[in-house]
């Protein structure tokens, strides 16, 4: 009687061991999102309009791409996952912005409403 191994070397997405990555990549990537964190606090007192929505979403959709790429290990991967990865994050910035844009658009209303009930 013989076994099977279900998962055999020959299989182009067996399974193999974790990818290494060296500590200075993973640092690098760190100090990245840290810097870009403090950009985007940085972006809050500069007083740009609706620029600064787009701004913030820019940064945060490339701290995720960062996060998604390296510690995620997507940067190892197909490169067709990354770039899913990255034309989803586009639409999630696409979609948030525009929704943002709307309601700061559409807040006087509220608020002059909101005033005038009793």
């Amino acid at each position: 009687m013989t076994t099977i191994n279900p998962i055999s070397p020959a299989e182009p997405h067996a399974p193999t061991a974790a990818h290494i990555v060296p500590f200075r990549v993973l640092l690098t990537v760190f100090l990245a999102l840290v810097f870009a964190t403090i950009l985007t606090v940085a972006v809050t007192y500069v007083n740009l309009g609706a620029l600064n929505i787009w701004i913030a979403l820019g940064i945060a959709v490339a701290k995720a791409a960062l996060v998604a790429l390296y510690f995620m290990h997507l940067r190892w991967d197909s490169p067709f996952y990354g770039i899913v990865l990255i034309v989803a994050l586009m639409f999630v910035i696409l979609f948030i912005g525009i929704s943002i844009m709307d309601t700061t658009q559409n807040l006087p209303i509220i608020e002059t409403a909101a005033a005038a009930a009793p």
